[in-house]
C-alpha cells in the first residue's frame, strides 16, 4: 500500500537483502525529501523553527549530562540550519542582503 505524495516500489527485488534495506531506507528518504519540497509553505514556519532551535541552544547550557547538553545542541543547530535552508530560506536572506546593502 502506498500514500499520497511517495512513489511506488516493487514488491520483489534482485538485489541481496543487505544492499535491498539500504536502497530502501534511501529511497524512504528521498521520498520523504520530495514530499516536503512539494508542499506549500507555512507562514512563519521559518521563524517558529529557527525560535525552537534558539530555545533548544539556549537550554543545551542548563542541561547537567555532557549527553543532554551535546543532543539539544545537535538538535537546536539541526533545526537552525533547516530554517535556514528550508524551502528557499537561504535564498531570501541573501536576497534581503542584496536589498538592504
Amino acid at each position: 500500500m502506498t500514500q499520497p505524495g511517495f512513489p511506488q516500489t516493487p514488491e520483489s527485488s534482485d538485489a541481496p537483502a543487505d544492499t535491498a534495506s539500504a536502497a530502501g531506507s534511501q529511497s524512504w528518504m528521498d521520498a520523504v525529501k520530495a514530499f516536503d519540497a512539494r508542499r506549500p509553505d507555512l507562514p512563519g514556519e521559518h521563524l517558529v523553527v529557527l525560535g525552537l532551535g534558539v530555545a533548544l541552544l539556549l537550554s543545551s547550557g542548563r542541561s547537567r549530562s555532557i549527553l543532554g547538553r551535546l543532543v539539544k545542541a545537535a538538535a537546536g543547530g539541526a533545526l537552525m540550519a533547516r530554517a535556514a535552508s528550508g524551502t528557499g530560506g537561504v535564498a531570501r536572506v541573501a536576497q534581503l542582503i542584496a536589498k538592504v546593502t
